[in-house]
């Protein structure tokens, strides 16, 4: 049985937006995700910190980005590039594999961001 409220079937507005409900042509949620991107400042200021995860490994995370898909994307994978390692994107932050913190800093000075911790 469907869940309440969703339109299953309807042949006057022709396909519908599976995560807002609305007509595909008008979908919601594509303008609220683009809205939503916050804009990256003159100066990021970045703070670098090592944790240590369950499995006993070190994760060096990059905080205090922007909320900006992009930005953190194209960031995250010049970061792995440099540095060598995997990564991923969080909210807000930049995950790599290791203690890659001495190598970070110095990347994201020659870029223009203040860098803490």
């Amino acid at each position: 049985m469907p869940a309440p409220g969703r339109i299953v079937y309807s042949s006057g507005q022709g396909r519908m937006c599976a995560v807002c409900g609305w007509p595909q042509d008008d979908c919601r949620c594509s303008k609220t995700l683009s809205a939503g991107a916050e804009a990256v400042p003159e100066k990021v200021t970045a703070k670098l910190r090592l944790e240590n995860r369950s499995s006993g490994k070190h994760v060096t995370v990059v905080a205090g980005l922007p909320d900006n898909r992009e930005f953190l994307e194209t960031l995250c994978r010049e970061l792995k590039k440099a540095c060598g390692t995997g990564g991923s994107t969080g909210e807000n932050a930049v995950e790599l594999q290791g203690d890659q913190r001495e190598r970070l800093r110095a990347l994201l000075v020659k870029k223009g961001f203040l860098v803490k911790g």
